[in-house]
């Protein structure tokens, strides 16, 4: 059974404001919550602790982005593209499993639908694995990335939403 989200956060669409706190939960997101899965070299090199913030900005610049909010506070965010691509989804190490993710990509997937977006698509690393496939997706293919000199093991999956 999926977790009910919390009344106490609402979703909203992404500011550039936000960009600070999205990148700090990220990196806090991976450095925390990806350790049964990633060494500590592949999180570094995942989430680096000094980041990028102009690579952020044009990463983030072609997506839509949802912010999930908590008193004020980012708990979690969906980044996705209008083709069927789910980009990103994180949540803040708080915020696990009180059904942030789960209203993020339901946003996120109802906006897909009202777009005519039938195929969907995402890289998911080993640690979302399990919440994409809750969800409905299937693994396609296990992959592997490289950052730097560094592998970091994934699935690519996909899913094809039923017409309403």
């Amino acid at each position: 059974m999926t977790p009910q989200p919390s009344a106490a956060f609402n979703l909203r669409a992404y500011q550039p404001q936000d960009l600070p706190a999205l990148v700090a939960l990220f990196q806090a997101s991976v450095n925390q919550l990806t350790a049964p899965h990633y060494n500590a070299a592949q999180r570094q090199a995942w989430a680096p602790e000094v980041a990028d913030m102009p690579a952020w900005q044009t990463r983030l610049a072609p997506l839509e982005l949802l912010i999930a909010e908590d008193g004020g506070a980012i708990a979690g965010f969906i980044g996705f593209s209008l083709d069927g691509h789910i980009d990103l989804l994180y949540c803040a190490p708080s915020h696990v499993r009180q059904g942030v993710a789960s209203a993020l990509y339901a946003a996120a997937e109802q906006r897909l639908r009202e777009a005519g977006v039938h195929t969907l698509h995402t890289e998911a690393s080993l640690v979302a694995q399990a919440f994409f496939a809750s969800q409905g997706f299937s693994v396609q293919q296990a992959q592997t990335v490289t950052r730097g000199a560094v592998m970091l093991p994934r699935m690519l999956m996909g899913k094809t939403l039923e017409r309403r």
